[in-house]
């Protein structure tokens, strides 16, 4: 799910340092070699990976705690038990999705690059431009189906523990089937994670919140607006799903006060077309009486503050022995946003990047790990490597960038996708792709609650479906 805000465009368009990740590697080529690989998730990411390492040669186990392939697009009504999600032993969902939810990126720039997202001759399928989540799910069940990748792949099997094997340069994962029971040890020569990033939810910090009593509840466990009828919400949050969830509040709740960032002249304003609805700067604190105050001195009394403020990155299971951690979300140190040089080719991530195109994106990663691992593309050495991380991190602290933007791809997409690319002896990133991600951006800031439906730029769809039938043939010849 691409998340596009104001603030997060201007933070992430002055990563001027991240070209320097993208250099390439001069090294001898070495015998080419199967490996045995484990992949952790059987969402987009991992399905994708799962293909291109078999496609390459390489031994592959995917690992998959839910029933189904799709990750969080696998849409559940379920919701954990504890609605912040904040109580470590609270029960656990995987997907973030709300019912009403529809993807913010056409169909057509959204699929992988050989299996195109289109429309399917079917009355059970969502054919519009940018459909809702069950379609997605149905295309990467499609997928699965296509490249036969569900014989890969152990559901309701969770990694419990990755870690360094006593072995030279292996790994030793401990999995739990759940239905049964059972434990398993096994060795591998690689990990793959791709678990995913909308599962761990991030809360903003309010002063007074322990003494406040009202409820709380993270936008990860929202599913639709009918407990909310009659309610005065305070959303925190600015992106688009954030805004999709208060227009839909705003049809059964009392009252809908959006904080956000992006109100930089601290005056609250209520919003066209609601009469239920004001948009705040963000909150300064909030009392025992209920009250909760802004930065520009208004006071709501409310009955619940709904965060929409995003996702950490969290991987449990992974035993690094301190090599890989997580510090104010940054996974690092990570070349390119995938390798750990000192663990590298042995250990990656797919899927880690936002405000990008994820699918395509995905899978260009997915080629270079599997080239890598087989010996076909040569990493950097470590030393190298950690320079260029080293000297990334540095320009975003010229740049005043906080550590957590450090995985925002924003206006280097072009740019990493076509240097992922090269590396992989692929085409470069399609033009109409990215211009229907920047048409969609434009319409996003125009007409944020009906550009899904507004769509216009059709001779960008017209060069799409030119580029899906010359790969088709390419692929029948």
């Amino acid at each position: 799910m691409a998340i596009i805000s104001s603030q997060i465009k201007i933070s992430c368009a002055s990563l001027a340092g991240f070209p320097s990740m993208l250099r390439s590697p001069g090294h001898a080529p070495q015998p080419i070699v199967s490996r045995h690989v484990a992949v952790i998730g059987a969402g987009a990411a991992g399905l994708v990976t799962a293909r291109e390492l078999r496609r390459e040669g390489h031994s592959v186990v995917v690992f998959e705690r839910g029933d189904q392939v799709g990750g969080t697009w696998a849409y559940t009504q379920n919701v954990e038990s504890d609605p912040i999600g904040v109580e470590p032993t609270r029960t656990r969902v995987h997907s973030s999705l709300y019912d009403s939810l529809r993807t913010n990126i056409p169909r057509e720039a959204m699929g992988f690059r050989d299996y195109p997202f289109v429309p399917k001759d079917d009355p059970d399928r969502d054919p519009r431009r940018f459909p809702g989540h069950r379609e997605v799910l149905m295309y990467l069940q499609d997928f699965t189906r296509e490249f036969r990748i569900d014989e890969l792949v152990r559901f309701e099997t969770e990694v419990v523990r990755v870690r360094l094997a006593e072995e030279e340069e292996k790994w030793k994962i401990k999995s739990k089937q759940r239905s049964m029971g059972l434990e398993l040890d096994e060795i591998f020569d690689a990990v793959v994670v791709c678990n995913g990033h909308f599962t761990q939810p991030r809360v903003a910090y309010i002063p007074g919140i322990n003494d406040w009593p009202g409820k709380q509840m993270h936008s990860h466990n929202y599913r639709d607006p009918k407990p909310f009828r009659d309610q005065v919400v305070v959303l925190i949050g600015n992106s688009v799903s954030a805004f999709d969830i208060s227009w839909e509040l705003a049809g059964v709740a009392k009252e809908v006060h959006i904080a956000a960032r992006t109100v930089i002249d601290e005056t609250f304003r209520k919003q066209p077309a609601y009469d239920n609805m004001w948009l705040h700067p963000m909150i300064k604190d909030v009392c025992e009486d209920g009250s909760v105050n802004f930065l520009d001195g208004s006071i709501v009394i409310a009955n619940i503050i709904l965060h929409c403020t995003g996702y950490e990155y969290h991987f449990p299971f992974l035993e690094t022995n301190g090599i890989v951690t997580v510090d104010d979300n940054r996974v690092g140190p990570l070349y390119n946003h995938i390798f750990p040089p000192a663990l590298a080719p042995r250990l990656s991530f797919v899927g880690l990047l936002w405000k990008a195109i994820p699918f395509p994106m995905f899978e260009l990663q997915s080629k270079w790990i599997g080239g890598v691992l087989s010996n076909r593309f040569t990493l950097p050495s470590q030393e190298e490597m950690m320079e260029d991380v080293e000297a990334f991190y540095s320009s975003l602290e010229t740049f005043g960038t906080p550590k957590r933007y450090t995985h925002c791809l924003g206006d280097n997409l072009v740019e990493y996708n076509n240097w992922l690319a090269s590396q992989c002896g692929c085409p470069a990133f399609e033009d109409w792709r990215m211009q229907m991600f920047l048409v969609t951006i434009k319409s996003k800031l125009a007409h944020l609650e009906s550009y899904r439906d507004e769509w216009e730029a059709q001779h960008l769809v017209l060069q799409a479906y030119e580029d899906f039938i010359k790969h088709t043939s390419e692929q029948v010849s």
